[in-house]
């Protein structure tokens, strides 16, 4: 899929990328391969995966060579800010009756875990707390 986003009079992408066949029925007389200077090619790229830690998530619109592309940016809370934030989710854990006590906090995801992992064979499970384990939902 060819994708193509307008250029402002300073170069700067505005609107969002639009697919070739958009862009061909709203702009009959456009040449894809000769285009005027107000469209660029666009690019998509994979957007990254982010921690629990990170905030202000955004994504600009950057020329990277002679094709306009997706850039992801986003900040790293401070140490205060990453506490407070496990400090919220550790009482909304406590503060739900139907959280499992046997459940762990881990810090890097900031999320509780169960102490077996949810098995990976295609079947459905509920987790029961008496036997702290994994049961099959048939």
């Amino acid at each position: 899929m060819n994708l193509y986003i307008q250029i402002d009079e300073n170069g700067k992408a505005v609107n969002h990328p639009i697919m070739e066949e958009n862009l061909r029925q709203a702009f009959p007389g456009i040449d894809t391969n000769n285009l005027p200077s107000n469209f660029a090619k666009f690019q998509r790229t994979a957007a990254p995966t982010r921690t629990a830690y990170e905030k202000d998530p955004r994504v600009t619109y950057e020329l990277r060579g002679d094709v306009y592309t997706e850039v992801y940016h986003g900040e790293y809370m401070t140490r205060e800010e990453a506490i407070e934030l496990q400090n919220q989710v550790k009482a909304a854990w406590a503060a739900n009756p139907s959280s499992p006590a046997s459940w762990v906090f881990n810090d890097f995801t900031c999320r509780h875990e169960p102490p077996v992992p949810y098995p990976a064979d295609g079947k459905y499970y509920r987790w029961d707390e008496p036997t702290t384990n994994w049961m099959e939902i048939t």
